[in-house]
């Protein structure tokens, strides 16, 4: 299998480095005339009285936006993989306007929003709820530590920066296929062992007359384009399971160096978020990660991102495999965490993502419109 193995010219092949020089060619700043016409489309949605799942492309026209964001779509789907829309004015807007916002931007970008765990929830809150990242049921984003590479579910990931923390919690993002690709040239024989399935942790999100766990490569292959799934703690919380094989020497191996080389600085991008950044990235492409970070004691200002999965009808077709872990969608993609009622909702306030049942009411964050 290694001695098959090929490298990918995709464009999504990039270098951090060389990214971080041409921050322009992946950066795309608000103009006035942009910015004034989607606060001025979420003020009026707001003002409906419309539910964030009634807000779709139709809902609303931005014909001054409209091309820069399909612009965007096909940057992200075909092209390097990642886009950061900068200069939304979150100070006019209140946080269910801010959250409209990046919904109408998110539905431009996607034809679906994706639910994010088994409570069917469209609209994540990626905030420290004091939750310990080593429980097998916790999720990352619920805690300050800092992210390990990973990926999402969906075809684009998309994070609306409300507040940021007193330090850390950098975003950063390293492509795929060039960890691939490096590994093809330094350890042929450790990227075919990622073409391998790996068993993973379900996180008791599970669908009915499914297992706790499911098996899926890292590296996946569908008409000469490589999709990557990568989760590691899931991988490692699997082994919970007395039926879930051992991880072999070889697997620890080949993960060691896949994360090596997405820690490099020569390949991963860092970002500072600003409040009302907007960060979208195809998660077939790129892996994201975030540093630990030290958050400010009041409630409304500690560190707070919105954050959306879409699926794009017009994506490239994935992996059949892909399906074991998520949904299909009507336009046959995959459709997120698979929820047990299938009810969807996109809550305003803080939920803890289907780890347990606490719900907190979010503070109007400091800086947005009262």
């Amino acid at each position: 299998m290694a001695d098959s193995l090929k490298s990918s010219s995709s464009p999504a092949a990039w270098y951090g480095p060389d990214m971080a020089r041409q921050p322009e060619s992946w950066t795309h700043v608000l103009t006035a005339a942009e910015a004034a016409a989607l606060v001025d489309a979420a003020i009026e949605l707001d003002r409906r009285g419309l539910d964030l799942m009634q807000i779709t492309p139709d809902t609303t026209a931005l014909p001054l936006l409209s091309p820069v964001l399909r612009r965007i779509r096909r940057d992200i789907l075909f092209g390097r993989g990642f886009a950061l829309i900068r200069g939304l004015p979150i100070d006019r807007l209140s946080y269910r306007q801010a959250a409209i916002a990046f919904w109408i931007v998110g539905m431009c970008l996607g034809d679906e929003a994706l639910p994010q765990n088994a409570k069917g929830h469209t609209l994540g809150h990626v905030r420290d709820l004091g939750f310990d990242y080593a429980k097998p049921t916790a999720r990352g984003y619920q805690t300050a530590a800092r992210l390990p590479y990973h990926c999402d579910a969906g075809d684009i990931v998309g994070l609306l920066s409300l507040t940021t923390p007193k330090s850390g919690g950098l975003s950063t993002i390293a492509p795929s296929v060039t960890i691939y690709n490096e590994m093809i040239k330094r350890r042929p024989d450790l990227a075919a062992t990622l073409t391998e399935p790996l068993y993973r942790d379900r996180r008791e999100e599970i669908p009915a007359g499914k297992h706790a766990w499911y098996a899926l490569p890292a590296f996946n292959f569908r008409d000469d384009r490589l999709f990557t799934v990568y989760v590691r703690s899931s991988i490692r919380k699997a082994q919970r399971f007395e039926d879930v094989p051992r991880l072999s020497p070889a697997q620890e191996e080949a993960m060691d160096l896949f994360d090596a080389i997405a820690e490099d600085d020569q390949v991963h991008l860092d970002m500072e978020f600003q409040p009302g950044d907007m960060q979208f990235l195809c998660n077939h492409w790129i892996l994201h990660s975030r540093t630990a970070f030290d958050d400010w004691e009041e409630p409304g200002r500690k560190r707070h991102l919105l954050r959306l999965w879409v699926a794009c009808n017009d994506a490239p077709p994935v992996p059949e495999a892909m399906f074991d872990y998520q949904v299909r969608t009507a336009g046959n993609r995959p459709g997120g965490i698979i929820a047990p009622d299938g009810v969807r909702h996109a809550p305003l306030d803080i939920e803890d993502g289907g780890a347990g049942d606490s719900t907190l009411r979010q503070p109007e964050p400091a800086g947005l419109r009262p």
